[in-house]
């Protein structure tokens, strides 16, 4: 290496001099250091290049005889060894300057103070040297050599930079690593090249070293800078962005101030805005929207209907169904609720939201009638999550209705009164949350106290085919000694799963009583089929007190018919019940008189329910008695409870059937079903069970998995007469015909019923040679079902 630098040295030499020549410009341009320290570095940038360039004059000019030689080698070699001493001198006036203004040091260190002398008499000592050969001297061709007092002039330069080193090394915690490093290299591989210089003369590696410390110096202050700007910089957008999240939490805290003091004046709006604002922004967020656009949805939400501040109080406190001059001053909110939020110029939407919120897609909303794609789509997306909460929340003049009656509303409303793409979310948002499980049916009390008769009620508790044990402890009630004290079940069914007692629930929540249980011989009997009691064991209590004790019960059901196993301190019974119809559910629900019911308790049993295990009581009540052609009738009880045979898909399929919705359907999806499946034995269920695609006779398809992707397309055709008429003649019955064609890995549907023309193109990703579709379906019969092309 070192025969590299003895033979490109003056190359070398010239480079770096370019190098720091550039840095002095890019200092002198520059506006990111402070003018003294800025000046400083100039400076030292200034005496390395200037070091190393009288250094490489004086091996140019190194046995030069002539006048110019003998003046360039003496004027090049005294600068060579005054400015050594000058680069200590510079680096002392830097980390004076560092102390002061960086740090925030009233004084520098004493021994700062010291090597600035040290480094101020070593050039002294340098001008000396020239006149007495003190550090070199010429021979008679002009060639230099050391002197006896050589090692003087490395002295003053090495133990300056040792003291220095210790103010720094004291100081190390103030100073960032990057600077750190950059000193400790700026003191150091000059001092170790020095010791080099000693066995290797003829190489100026010491003062080379010494610009590229100058250089390296520079570089280590710029990024150290750029860091101290980044994170300046950090620290004022972490500010600014605190800021915003104060100006925002204010502006969330305000609005949700108003928006409360607003559903002051109606109890029954309370946390309605909010409940509208959080589903807005879910529905734009699984809209693909990003934050922004989800944050504007919601506080556009929260805020649509403000207006009502301005409908009088007579009209938001009657408890009757608004008449059609309340409804047209109800309406005026959406005016009213414009102007106050126009205010508010930064948010233009917040106006957008409250004005356009009640359009409807069919243009027959208010206030101006706007159609489909008119209206903002801000707005709509608010309709819909408004229209929900509407739904599902209580008015003085009705009861709060369930999700599945707002399932309907959007299936039936989509393209109509919603707009079809966000009516869709809100579909499958509600079948999310009721995978989850509905919150209408509430979690079953752990106790309850029943003074008078059916005072309290439980939760009901849904009897399925897996058997639920139910526990629970009972004693009398306080005061209750000298009357009648007992606990009771109610069987029912609801859409919340609880029982009701007043007219206005009973309709909203479609409540039916099919009768109430005591455990001991007695049972009343209401909508039940029927129902029998048959007391298995009578027991005898010693203390006289037949109510206080363990209470359990075993319930489970199959199909139409309930089967309870009861065991209580008195009594162990049986009690079979019939339902009117295998289509609606059963719950049962804790209650009783002057009695305390505690430690209510439900847990899997572990068993189910066989078609064996319950007696029939009643006729079963069959809907299928019709002629049976290719496949065999089926029924449907409830949702998918049952299926035909697998149909084999090769290319082409029809099939042709005749559909009737049992007389406890209600709803839309109370119709047939199409799954499109794969199992090892063609049944729906049955080993291997992969599915495809679900697609139900009104229009919706599900089933969208790993396996398979599904895209429908549904058209009203002018035949269409409207959803509920629709569901008047699946009721009464009708003729279908589905066709079914297979293209390699897709499948394709069509079908048109009484105006509702539907395609559904189902993807297959497995690769399944075998595919097969069933019919099932919600609450319907299905016969005759014929097949051609199979």
């Amino acid at each position: 290496m070192f025969d590299f630098i003895r033979a490109h040295q003056l190359s070398i030499m010239l480079l770096l001099c370019g190098a720091c020549g550039v840095l002095m410009f890019l200092l002198l341009i520059t506006h990111f250091l402070r003018s003294k320290k800025r000046w400083i570095l100039i400076f030292m940038e200034f005496v390395a290049m200037s070091l190393l360039w009288f250094d490489r004059l004086a091996y140019i000019y190194a046995g030069v005889p002539d006048a110019t030689g003998y003046i360039m080698v003496r004027i090049s070699n005294f600068m060579v060894f005054f400015l050594t001493s000058g680069i200590v001198f510079g680096f002392n006036m830097y980390l004076r300057d560092f102390f002061i203004n960086d740090l925030g040091y009233k004084k520098v260190p004493r021994r700062l103070k010291f090597t600035g002398t040290a480094a101020a008499l070593g050039m002294l000592l340098a001008v000396i040297a020239a006149f007495t050969d003190l550090y070199y001297y010429f021979d008679e061709s002009n060639l230099y050599h050391r002197g006896k007092g050589f090692l003087i002039a490395y002295i003053i330069p090495v133990v300056c930079s040792a003291v220095e080193y210790t103010v720094i090394r004291q100081y190390k915690k103030n100073f960032s690593r990057i600077i750190y490093i950059s000193l400790f290299l700026y003191l150091w591989v000059p001092v170790s090249c020095g010791i080099l210089q000693i066995f290797t003369y003829g190489i100026s590696i010491v003062n080379m070293s010494m610009v590229m410390v100058s250089i390296s110096l520079y570089l280590f202050t710029y990024i150290d800078i750029n860091r101290e700007v980044e994170h300046a910089h950090d620290v004022e957008i972490r500010n600014m962005q605190g800021e915003q999240e104060k100006m925002k939490r204010l502006f969330d805290q305000t609005a949700k101030a108003f928006v409360s003091a607003v559903e002051i004046k109606d109890d029954f709006m309370k946390g309605n805005s909010e409940r509208t604002a959080e589903l807005a922004r879910k529905i734009a967020e699984y809209s693909g929207k990003d934050e922004d656009e989800c944050e504007k949805v919601y506080y556009a939400a929260l805020l649509h209907d403000v207006g009502i501040i301005g409908v009088p109080d007579r009209v938001i406190n009657n408890d009757a169904d608004p008449d059609e001059s309340d409804r047209e001053i109800i309406k005026n909110r959406t005016v009213i609720g414009k102007e106050i939020l126009s205010n508010i110029t930064e948010y233009p939407y917040l106006g957008e939201g409250a004005h356009y919120s009640h359009e409807r897609y069919n243009g027959t909303g208010y206030p101006e009638g706007l159609k489909g794609e008119e209206i903002p789509e801000i707005a709509r997306i608010i309709g819909v999550a408004d229209a929900y909460v509407t739904m599902t929340s209580p008015k003085r003049y009705r009861e709060a209705k369930p999700d599945f009656v707002a399932r309907e509303a959007f299936v039936k409303g989509g393209g109509r009164e919603f707009d079809p793409k966000y009516a869709e979310i809100m579909i499958k948002l509600l079948d999310k949350k009721s995978e989850r499980g509905s919150d209408d049916v509430k979690k079953i009390e752990k106790d309850i106290i029943c003074g008078k008769y059916r005072e309290q009620t439980s939760a009901g508790i849904l009897v399925e085919n897996e058997i639920t044990r139910i526990t629970f402890e009972c004693r009398p009630a306080v005061g209750s000694d000298d009357g009648f004290s007992a606990p009771s079940l109610i069987l029912f069914d609801a859409y919340d799963g609880r029982v009701h007692d007043n007219r206005r629930s009973i309709d909203a929540y479609k409540y039916v009583e099919y009768g109430e249980i005591w455990f001991d011989e007695h049972s009343i009997r209401t909508e039940a089929g029927n129902i029998k009691d048959t007391v298995i064991l009578e027991k005898e209590s010693s203390s006289g007190d037949s109510v206080s004790g363990l209470y359990e019960i075993l319930a489970g059901r199959y199909e139409d018919h309930l089967k309870l196993k009861m065991n209580s301190p008195a009594y162990e019974k049986e009690v079979i019940i019939a339902l009117p119809n295998g289509s609606q559910s059963a719950y049962i629900s804790l209650t009783g008189e002057n009695c305390e019911i505690k430690d209510i308790s439900t847990e899997a049993a572990g068993k189910k329910t066989t078609e064996g295990d319950i007696p029939r009581i009643a006729e079963v009540k069959s809907y299928i008695d019709r002629i049976e052609s290719d496949v065999k009738n089926v029924q449907i009880d409830r949702t998918r409870s049952a299926s035909t045979e697998g149909i084999e898909l090769k290319e082409r399929l029809k099939i042709n059937f005749h559909t009737m919705s049992l007389p406890g359907a209600s709803l839309v999806w109370h119709c047939p079903y199409f799954v499109i499946f794969y199992s090892e034995d063609g049944k729906v269920g049955g080993p291997g069970y992969r599915e495809y695609g679900l697609i139900k006779l009104y229009g919706e398809n599900e089933s969208n998995t790993e396996f398979a992707g599904n895209n429908i397309s549904v058209r009203k055709t002018e035949e269409f007469p409207g959803w509920d008429t629709w569901k008047e003649i699946n009721k009464a019955g009708l003729e279908c015909e589905v066709t079914f064609r297979r293209k390699k890995d897709r499948v394709i549907l069509r079908t048109c019923n009484i105006g509702v023309d539907m395609e559904n193109i189902t993807t297959i990703t497995d690769g399944r040679d075998k595919i097969y579709v069933a019919l099932t379906g919600d609450q319907v019969a299905i016969t005759d079902i014929r097949l051609k092309g199979r």
